[in-house]
């Protein structure tokens, strides 16, 4: 009788399966989060526009300065707008780079990807069609974004307005 009783407990140790449902629901709930936004971004160019506004009001909110923004559509294909900020320290930077991921996520857009958080000197947040730069002044100097991206589209511009 002794391992009757210690079957009779085996059942109830069955009730631990139903945590495993969540643990099978989980991906699910994650899985879709990730590809509706995704979809949803390069669906509708409408969207890219809303997106495009939610990333230069979460720069503006925190007051990020020199915000230039690249259309570099025809150009390459990983992106079809860049932004590119600087933020006054590194801790600025950083807290930059969380509120631009911050109004995506609240316009539907996971980040594909953040980059340099731990040194916050650049950090780049992917988010598809719009790629999101937030540097350090010098940082940004030195590499110089804007004179690469923009190299025979504002230099004639720039020739002819002096």
């Amino acid at each position: 009788m002794a391992t009757a009783a210690k079957t009779s407990a085996k059942p109830k140790s069955r009730p631990k399966s139903p945590s495993d449902k969540p643990a099978k629901a989980r991906p699910a709930k994650s899985a879709p989060a990730k590809a509706g936004p995704a979809r949803s971004a390069k669906a509708a160019p409408d969207s890219v526009d809303y997106l495009l506004k939610q990333v230069l009001m979460a720069l503006d909110e925190l007051k990020a300065k020199d915000v230039h923004e690249i259309d570099v559509r025809g150009k390459t294909s990983i992106a079809d707008i860049l932004i590119i900020a600087s933020g006054t320290s590194t801790r600025h930077v950083k807290s930059l780079a969380d509120e631009v991921v911050k109004f995506a996520k609240k316009a539907g857009m996971l980040p594909l990807g953040v980059e340099g958080q731990r040194e916050a000197e650049w950090v780049l947040v992917d988010l598809g069609d719009i790629i999101v730069h937030v540097m350090l002044p010098r940082i940004r100097e030195f590499y110089g974004l804007e004179r690469l991206w923009t190299v025979g589209d504002d230099l004639p511009l720039a020739a002819n307005a002096e």
